[in-house]
């Protein structure tokens, strides 16, 4: 399995992996790259006509730290996506990298 690398920006939901990629998860981990700001990451998974189940809701991500997550998820054709959404708590834009297992 291929690792995936995403560096995420801005608070706009993020699609990190597609229903249909066909890539096998074991982990997920988030650093905050951010020089000074801590942000909010919501991390979770979504199918069409079934919903969003949160692996992470509302947690902060204080500057420097990583956070890893394992899990496991069916990501083939008609499943699940996996996404993320950060939200900044000052004026500053929010920035984590993201590395896929």
């Amino acid at each position: 399995m291929a690792t995936r690398y995403h560096n995420i920006s801005g608070e706009l939901t993020q699609e990190l992996l597609a229903a249909g990629d066909n890539v096998k998860v074991s982990s997920v981990s988030l650093s905050n790259i951010h020089a000074s700001t801590t942000c909010s990451v919501d991390l979770y998974i979504d199918k069409k006509l079934t919903g969003k189940f949160y692996l992470m809701k509302g947690v902060d991500l204080p500057v420097g730290a990583t956070l890893s997550h394992s899990f496991s998820m069916n990501n083939s054709t008609n499943e699940f996506g996996l996404y993320i959404k950060l939200t900044k708590s000052a004026s500053e834009t929010p920035t984590v990298d993201v590395i896929i297992n």
